[in-house]
């Protein structure tokens, strides 16, 4: 086990809110862990993975992290039932690796491939096969969890303990591993259909008729489709809230034959039949360390999102991607964060439910007037609610956004929307927070309260505690 005094703030992907923690752990087995724990002092300790959550949900002021990534073997697959087994600090990335070639994908993957499977199932992380498939924890079977009394508990679905570590932002204990069911795939090539919307009615409405009715039933067999669509906060007038959707589904293998035998297997297709399972994802320059402060403000935003609208086609069907490129594009950047400058970024994500829409219209109309210079700004429809208590996802839409912090009044205007959001019955993302208010989070959260009762039982010297947990005294 490696351990080392952290003497740089530690922030989260958005690089707000940086703290110090006194101590990283770095264990390689069950037992190194456990004694890492138990060593965690008085300020407590956090795991932590690979960094990715936006805010502070995995920092620790003046207290230890637990850094997971050292458990990153792959246990066993079951590659007839499409099981897996494996150590929580294993990537979703090089899960991708071992898994394609053997037919399997990921049941739910998020933005990034740069996830832990712990810090996927502490977050509940989400995607866009919502409608159809829930989040991450809907696919878990079983998970190790190492609680604060030093014993690793066996923990299964529809048990409270599931249900409050399912999105419980590592509160509940370390994971160490878990075993999920995955999804089958004859092709790493997906296809893709892209249309643009000329305002977030017609948005709205195209995202709704893309459900296709694959949400009512969850896990029924209804498909395996994804739909996101981005959309321009610049956009003003008769244009407010005009995007682009795409919609994908996994590239069936015999469609891909047929495709690559009309063209002589030339081209991409006839690449990716030879190998229709290879996992390429490519790689463009990285940002470097330096970027002039303000880079992307409204002038330079709303540039890029006139060109992209516009270079987006009308309706186009049927394109392959690699699923690397449809699913993680800016996963091909290095550093792509430090666009955004020294000051970091607000990576704000809301949901309201199904009958909110017009709380929607006003709160995107708000974002507008501001003139947020959301580069990457996206809306989503998610189907029925996950059972963890804390996790994200109900039943409605989705929108994120992301936010220079250098603006005036940024804070209180934040502050404003989580009122509009939480009067809509709604609720933000804790995996991406770094600011919200804690007053607000019982009315996101409804089961905020046995959460925080089932944690004072199980961890009563609060071994587990975060940057996150502290600020909104969960």
């Amino acid at each position: 086990m490696s351990s080392a005094e952290i003497a740089d703030p530690v922030t989260g992907w958005g690089r707000t809110a940086p703290t110090a923690a006194a101590r990283l752990v770095r264990p390689r087995s069950y037992e190194e862990t456990a004694r890492a724990v138990r060593g965690c002092g008085t300020r407590g300790g956090i795991p932590r993975g690979l960094g990715r959550a936006y805010g502070d949900a995995a920092q620790n002021a003046g207290g230890s992290l637990i850094d997971m990534t050292a458990l990153d073997r792959v246990v066993s697959v079951d590659a007839e039932a499409g099981i897996v087994e494996c150590e929580a600090g294993i990537s979703l990335h090089r899960l991708m690796e071992v898994l394609l070639p053997l037919g399997w994908f990921l049941p739910v993957t998020p933005g990034t491939r740069h996830v832990t499977v712990g810090g996927a199932i502490g977050s509940d992380i989400h995607g866009g096969n919502h409608q159809v498939s829930g989040a991450f924890s809907r696919h878990v079977l079983s998970l190790d969890l190492l609680t604060a009394d030093g014993d690793v508990r066996t923990v299964v679905p529809g048990t409270p303990l599931f249900e409050a570590t399912a999105g419980g932002m590592g509160l509940t204990g370390v994971i160490l591993a878990a075993t999920f069911r995955l999804h089958p795939v004859e092709t790493s090539l997906m296809s893709v259909d892209t249309e643009r919307a000329t305002d977030l009615d017609d948005l709205m409405a195209r995202l709704t008729a893309s459900d296709d009715g694959r949400g009512q039933g969850l896990g029924q067999g209804q498909g395996h489709g994804y739909s996101v669509a981005w959309v321009d906060l610049l956009a003003r007038g008769s244009s407010l809230g005009r995007g682009v959707l795409t919609h994908g589904e996994h590239m069936p293998l015999a469609a891909l034959s047929a495709r690559a035998g009309r063209t002589g297997r030339a081209g991409r297709a006839g690449r990716a039949y030879r190998q229709p399972l290879a996992f390429r994802p490519g790689q463009l320059p990285g940002v470097p360390s330096f970027v002039p402060e303000g880079l992307l403000g409204r002038t330079t935003v709303g540039l890029f999102n006139e060109l992209w609208y516009h270079a987006a086609p009308r309706r186009r069907t049927g394109e392959l991607q690699r699923i690397s490129a449809f699913f993680h594009p800016l996963d091909g950047v290095a550093h792509w964060n430090r666009l955004y400058g020294r000051g970091g970024f607000v990576r704000y994500q809301f949901v309201v439910g199904d009958g909110q829409e017009e709380a929607l219209i006003r709160i995107v109309r708000r974002i507008v007037r501001r003139g947020c210079p959301s580069l990457l700004a996206v809306l989503k429809r998610f189907g029925v609610g996950d059972p963890g208590w804390l996790s994200f996802p109900m039943a409605g839409w989705a929108l994120s956004l992301d936010i220079p912090t250098g603006g005036t009044g940024l804070g209180p205007f934040l502050d404003e929307l989580d009122e509009d959001v939480a009067a809509a019955g709604g609720r933000v993302c804790l995996a991406k927070d770094s600011r919200l208010r804690p007053e607000l989070l019982a009315a996101m959260y409804p089961r905020l309260d046995d959460f925080r009762a089932l944690r004072a039982e199980l961890d009563p010297g609060a071994v587990f505690v975060s940057d996150l947990s502290r600020r909104l005294s969960i």
